[in-house]
């Protein structure tokens, strides 16, 4: 009996642009799609994060402490 094969939901693109690993302006930016549609746009740096919605102009930082307490509260509802 064949298995059936479905249709990936979620795909995301990612550059990686390296100077140097301690310097400023070393990040990974990854492009998050749903169904072909763009979800939105999130940049990882070493000082923080950065997320910016599909159709948004302007990008949200997060310090890394901040989105430690968001994953925690969503991991463990502290």
């Amino acid at each position: 009996m064949a298995r059936k094969t479905r249709k990936r939901k979620y795909t995301v693109r990612a550059s990686l642009e390296v100077l140097e690993l301690t310097r400023a302006g070393s990040s990974l930016n990854l492009q998050l799609y749903s169904d072909q549609r763009k979800l939105g746009e999130l940049e990882v740096g070493r000082g923080s994060m950065y997320w910016s919605g599909a159709r948004r102009q302007k990008s949200k930082r997060i310090p890394w402490t901040k989105f430690a307490e968001i994953m925690n509260e969503l991991a463990y509802g502290d």
